[in-house]
């Protein structure tokens, strides 16, 4: 009531002005090709001073927002929603509200599909509200309409340039300086509704920073510290040699990573570097180097070069060779990989857009790679200070603690490998079983029960020694509990999926209680659902796996569609399913408002029909699941890193400002998810 008595009074307040035919907005429209069957239609509205339009996305409380109408035509399809650019954000005392406007020039943005090759034409109606700071002109309808040329071949497209439809009351010249001045949205954000603002190459380099700092607590960067400072710690007595030597390896990794991970994704393009943490044969590879390391800190054999190689080592150190950290460097990024690959995969598509694009996508990889590098150089120096202090069996000890650690934490890349090819040689409990024998052989290593090569007898334990046994056997002991499937939130990242698990009681419980299993036979899916024999959800929840079939349900029962972007071999998807789809509200909400597919990115053992395989945009048939599914992901929604989640309708609209990345804030996902309910019964 209180937002119809304000919006009456300002269009009295119009009325004067509406007499006047006050026209304070010009529009233009342009279409810019982008390949050789999408294109970009371009609105450009060109405000007198002081006017201003508002968001499509301001508060329903507030002012009323622009809205963009098209008419059907088969001849083209909408691909996602209109951008916009970054509104002005102010408090309204009228409305009470924050109202998000627009003043000056402003571009919308529409991507589109042509499916025509034939010139066509897009028609729609505008309706907006504009408003000064003392007036309001009521709102109106306003025709737009672009002139789209057909689809070309691909080297048409390139040369095509943009065709101008410009409004009888806009100037000739305007659209071209507008277009040029309005930045294309980043491929990482162009899920959102407004584009990113133009931020400065600083403050994104220290996003990145601190980005590749908090890498090193990741399930498969964290296990590189041991390989690390094993190699430093055996380094020369030359105090300042080993500091070169330590700059030098983190040097390093900044090059690898910023140099050649760049001209990696411009070469291969950046789903390499999915590939590469994703693969069964680089993960098989990173478990073969971890296993053979701890076997050596066990004492069973000891790995160094050949003679010949380590004195060319030797003379080159002594020149200033730094060719054994560089390749120390080289193997901590690569094993690194297998986490950070779908981060910097994700960042690295904005690569092959355009140079403003490149010259952010670059500072990203330098900011990245120095962070990651900054914690392992300074603990390449920090063993210098260790030899300073008094050496003896401890040392010993440190290795073989790392060998237990190694053997604990290549187990991760082994059932990334098993999952991969679906071998189903590590399954949840059998991983498990592993992981407690090892860490509770850990714990009593370190209460001096067991003993290794090289180790001194262990005549009495002191109080840091105690403290860490009792923190491990700890561990051990709430790990237990595991066998039976408990959910173990926080190894969520580690351990295999909850499905793989062969005994677990709340599934049995689940299965053969009827009570506890009526909520979810209420909504039982159709159980010829294709892939359901093969790939899984959570237990508690029943999803599609194919975007298609799920679109029929969706419309036959009214229902909107949730989108999990998924991996087998993704830790950040069983962290999401574990710490929020596990949340009541969550589960219900998914359980009964929303149609679930489940799209595994990385499903490459299940071929598709020849019917189904789909072309890439550099023209490879792709022939697998995971790879169509990985292939919609980038080219629907610009990106290629899981967890994604999108919430659209039947017809592929997708219902939400913004599309839902990985984020364990549980208020966060249920705000999202009712704003995809929301939208849809609209």
């Amino acid at each position: 009531m209180k937002r119809i008595l304000v919006l009456a009074a300002l269009l009295v307040a119009c009325l004067g002005l509406q007499a006047q035919q006050l026209d304070p907005v010009k529009w233009s429209y342009s279409v810019k090709e982008t390949s050789s069957t999408e294109a970009e239609l371009l609105f450009t509205a060109k405000l007198d001073a002081g006017w201003h339009l508002y968001s499509q996305y301001t508060d329903p409380n507030g002012p009323l927002p622009i809205n963009f109408e098209f008419e059907d035509n088969a001849a083209y399809q909408r691909l996602g929603k209109v951008l916009e650019p970054k509104p002005h954000e102010e408090m309204d005392e009228v409305f009470g509200v924050v109202v998000k406007s627009f003043g000056g020039t402003v571009v919308f943005r529409q991507k589109v599909k042509r499916l025509s090759d034939k010139d066509f034409t897009i028609k729609g109606i505008l309706n907006y509200q504009l408003c000064n700071d003392g007036s309001c002109i009521a709102p109106e309808d306003r025709d737009f309409a672009f002139k789209v040329p057909g689809a070309k071949a691909e080297a048409a497209a390139e040369a095509a340039p943009v065709v101008e439809n410009t409004d009888t009351s806009m100037t000739a010249e305007e659209p071209d300086s507008v277009v040029a001045a309005a930045p294309v949205a980043t491929p990482l954000e162009a899920e959102a509704p407004a584009e990113e603002e133009r931020q400065s190459l600083l403050w994104i380099f220290l996003i990145a920073l601190g980005g590749g700092i908090l890498t090193m607590f990741t399930p498969c960067v964290f296990p590189m510290i041991p390989m690390t400072v094993n190699f430093f710690m055996h380094g020369s007595d030359n105090k300042r040699k080993n500091r070169r030597q330590a700059w030098f390896f983190g040097f390093s990794i900044v090059f690898i990573f910023a140099v050649l991970g760049a001209v990696l994704a411009l070469i291969l393009g950046p789903e390499s570097l999915y590939t590469l943490g994703t693969h069964w044969i680089p993960n098989l590879i990173f478990f073969v180097i971890f296993f053979t390391f701890a076997l050596s800190f066990f004492g069973l054999f000891e790995i160094k070069m050949p003679e010949k190689w380590v004195n060319a080592s030797d003379e080159q150190a002594d020149k200033g060779g730094f060719l054994a950290p560089f390749f120390i460097a080289l193997t901590t990024v690569l094993v690194s990989f297998s986490c950070t690959g779908p981060i910097l995969g994700a960042a690295l598509v904005g690569l092959t857009t355009s140079s403003t694009d490149r010259w952010v996508s670059l500072v990203t990889m330098l900011g990245f790679g120095i962070g990651f590098a900054l914690p392992f150089t300074l603990l390449a120096m920090f063993p210098q200070f260790l030899k300073n202090m008094k050496s003896g069996g401890w040392l010993n000890t440190v290795k073989v603690v790392f060998a237990f650690l190694e053997l604990a934490f290549g187990l991760k890349f082994h059932q990334m490998a098993d999952l991969y090819c679906n071998w189903g040689l590590l399954p949840r409990d059998i991983y498990l079983a592993l992981w407690i024998v090892i860490f509770g052989l850990l714990g009593f290593y370190l209460l001096g029960k067991l003993r290794f090569k090289g180790d001194d007898p262990v005549e009495h334990i002191g109080t840091g020694r105690l403290m860490l046994a009792i923190i491990d056997l700890a561990f051990v002991v709430w790990m237990i509990p595991g066998l039976w499937g408990a959910p173990l939130k926080s190894l969520s990242g580690f351990l295999p999926p909850q499905s793989s698990q062969e005994f677990d009681i709340e599934r049995l419980i689940s299965e053969h209680t009827p009570a506890a299993g009526a909520t979810l036979q209420a909504g039982k899916l159709p159980a010829d659902r294709k892939y359901a024999d093969k790939l899984h959800v959570p237990l508690g929840f029943e999803a599609f796996f194919d975007l298609e079939e799920a679109k029929a349900y969706a419309k036959a029962n009214n229902k909107p569609i949730f989108i999990d972007f998924t991996g087998k071999t993704c830790a950040n998807c069983r962290e999401m399913e574990h710490y929020v789809w596990t949340d009541p509200e969550v589960k219900r909400i998914l359980n009964e408002d929303y149609v679930m597919v489940s799209l595994y990115c990385d499903e490459n053992t299940i071929e598709l029909p020849e019917s189904e395989w789909v072309t890439d945009d550099k023209g490879r048939t792709l022939k697998t699941l995971g790879r169509r599914n990985l292939n919609l992901e980038k080219t629907a929604y610009n990106m290629n890193a899981q967890p994604y989640y999108v919430a659209i309708d039947a017809d592929g609209r997708i219902l939400t400002r913004a599309n839902y990345k990985y984020d364990r804030d549980v208020q966060k996902f249920v705000d999202w998810l009712n704003e995809g309910k929301a939208n849809f019964k609209r």
